[in-house]
């Protein structure tokens, strides 16, 4: 499943976000520019921005501010990725090399910073307290989603309860707050909006889910970067999770050891206790309740083309390869 019957709907918004992106890019100081367009144009799914189109559309929304949010939630997510990559010490994302690998560590910090206040420039200018309030927020929970994955690296004993609340908080509050925030647009009945915020909070845990079931189930071209990242980061995913939980002595042992040590020495012992468990399959399994979990949740909305295309990016997050 690709991405392009999802975007019909929308097809000319997603234009326009892309050009308020490149505009909003635009700085005196060429590294930001260098920086900031390899990253925007990196060949990602756009997937977040996207979904605040769709919702605001799917709520009847007429107006043109839900472009500049699409593009506010695009740039939130940038910055993300590249203080993320710096903390991991990653060096390939999406088949290309990370802009720490080309440029070092200080100028991707420094970008991602400079990326993250020209979305709240851009937030003032949209005017909405209702949307700095949700998206300070968000920021301040992907920030805490942050540092609490940092306490279970290299921690074998991070169980299933505390993988997920990163998960909700690292990946799905942008997610959640994305949905809510084109209903916000629309100005929507409340129960209206948080049915759009439970779709976008249960999306993004499946997309999640489905990231780290990858992880160790694809390969290195597929995924667009190095399959046991998260292993080599010494990150407790749920696939290992569940392994250590049902798997016998002997892989619980091997896999304690390749969380604490980190590494790709232990990939192939860690991949056959993940297959042998089915700890591969339960991950997906899970995933797809979420994505059942937010289609749901879309039933409180009158039937649309929008709404259709919300459903089946439920469908791709978990059917996807990358």
């Amino acid at each position: 499943m690709d991405l392009s019957a999802i975007r019909a709907p929308v097809r000319d918004d997603i234009q326009a976000v892309d050009d308020l992106i490149l505009k909003r890019l635009q700085s005196d100081v060429v590294l930001i520019n260098q920086v900031g367009h390899y990253i925007v144009g990196s060949g990602g799914k756009r997937l977040r921005p996207l979904l605040v189109l769709l919702a605001a559309r799917a709520c009847g929304y007429q107006g043109h501010q839900h472009i500049d949010i699409a593009a506010i939630v695009e740039f939130i997510h940038t910055a993300t990725l590249l203080h993320d990559d710096v903390v991991d010490g990653s060096r390939l994302r999406r088949n290309r090399d990370t802009a720490n690998a080309v440029w070092g560590n200080e100028a991707s910090v420094l970008v991602g910073d400079f990326l993250y206040s020209r979305a709240f420039e851009m937030m003032v200018e949209v005017g909405l307290m209702r949307v700095m309030d949700v998206m300070s927020h968000a920021t301040n929970r992907i920030a805490e989603g942050e540092v609490l994955q940092l306490l279970n690296t290299h921690d074998p004993d991070t169980d299933e309860g505390r993988y997920m609340e990163v998960i909700q908080r690292k990946t799905a509050t942008l997610f959640e707050a994305g949905t809510r925030l084109g209903a916000i647009l629309a100005g929507t009945a409340p129960e209206i909006e948080d049915a759009l915020a439970r779709f976008g909070l249960h999306l993004g845990i499946a997309f999640q889910l489905v990231d780290d079931a990858l992880d160790y189930s694809s390969d290195d071209d597929t995924i667009g970067k190095s399959v046991g990242d998260d292993l080599d980061e010494g990150k407790p995913t749920l696939p290992v999770i569940r392994a250590m939980a049902v798997g016998s002595a002997d892989e619980r042992d091997r896999l304690r050891v390749a969380i604490e040590s980190g590494g790709r020495e232990h990939i192939d012992g860690v991949i056959a206790a993940i297959v042998s468990t089915g700890a591969i399959d339960y991950t997906i399994e899970l995933a797809r309740w979420h994505a059942a979990a937010a289609k749901s949740a879309l039933e409180a909305l009158p039937d649309s083309p929008s709404r259709t295309a919300l459903a089946m990016t439920a469908d791709f997050s978990v059917a996807r390869t990358h």
